[in-house]
């Protein structure tokens, strides 16, 4: 995205839990808790897979375009309006919640972001050789100014960029999620979707339509997406991992072996 295109962020937090830090260098032995607690590398087949369907949107004309944005603005109880440019284009703002459930990284020389840097646009570092992994404050709600043309892939990097998060991309999706009689639903976003487009068609409803950044868990692991670090803390939570199942197949055929052993040697003879 140009200069012009670039998405402001105005946050808010809606939760007071707070962040925790590590070192990525200094305690491989608590990241491995935390992954061999949290998730297993042998993948188990799952009933529903968040995949990206890309939803069918309208082509509006100008003139529907510039009615649904009155629509929209007439609706809503706050300053967060959107504007048509003269271009055709539009802008304002969407919101998108953050339910991740595991650590970030960032620079480690850096102190991790504070509100008022993402208010003040700090940008990562370019060259990381240490990183520290810390906890995003749980449910944490960011407001993005974003473009009608912001697609899905350039609002998370803006994120990411925002709070100096080295993570790739990659490694995170942005949902849909919407409620309908009673039930809730989320929709994986294709990179090139447009969240504001979709604001807009659902109108400011959050029932009808919200934003969820998560973790992009789909069914198979992009191991390159992951540092040397954590590829090597993979590898040995693998190994644990193998010996535990070896020792407990060992010790289901030694009891077997136990009884029918005891059964022989209760049998009378003859």
């Amino acid at each position: 995205m140009g200069e012009a295109e670039t998405p402001s962020f105005e946050m808010t937090w809606s939760s007071t839990t707070s962040s925790g830090y590590c070192s990525q260098e200094d305690s491989d032995s608590e990241l491995e808790q935390y992954f061999t607690a949290r998730t297993s590398l042998v993948r188990r087949p799952r009933r529903d897979q968040d995949e990206a369907v890309e939803r069918e949107t309208p082509d509006l004309s100008q003139a529907e375009t510039e009615q649904k944005i009155k629509d929209y603005n007439g609706q809503i109880n706050s300053n967060l309006f959107m504007s048509l440019n003269k271009d055709g284009s539009y802008t304002g703002f969407i919101k998108v919640q953050l339910k991740l459930v595991r650590p970030v990284s960032v620079p480690s020389s850096k102190k991790p972001p504070s509100l008022q840097d993402a208010r003040r646009g700090t940008g990562r570092s370019t060259a990381v050789k240490r990183r520290t992994s810390f906890y995003l404050p749980k449910d944490a709600i960011k407001h993005l100014h974003v473009l009608s043309r912001t697609r899905a892939r350039e609002v998370i990097e803006a994120l990411l960029r925002k709070f100096m998060v080295v993570d790739d991309p990659r490694k995170f999706a942005l949902f849909e999620r919407t409620e309908r009689h009673g039930q809730v639903y989320l929709r994986k976003l294709s990179d090139d979707e447009q969240p504001l487009k979709l604001r807009l068609l659902a109108g400011p409803s959050e029932k009808a339509l919200s934003f969820v950044l998560k973790e992009n868990d789909s069914g198979e692991v992009n191991w390159d997406a992951f540092s040397m670090p954590e590829l090597h803390n993979f590898l040995r939570i693998l190994q644990r991992e193998e010996e535990e199942h070896l020792r407990q197949i060992l010790q289901k055929y030694s009891r077997c072996r136990q009884k029918i052993q005891e059964a022989l040697h209760a049998c009378p003879l003859g």
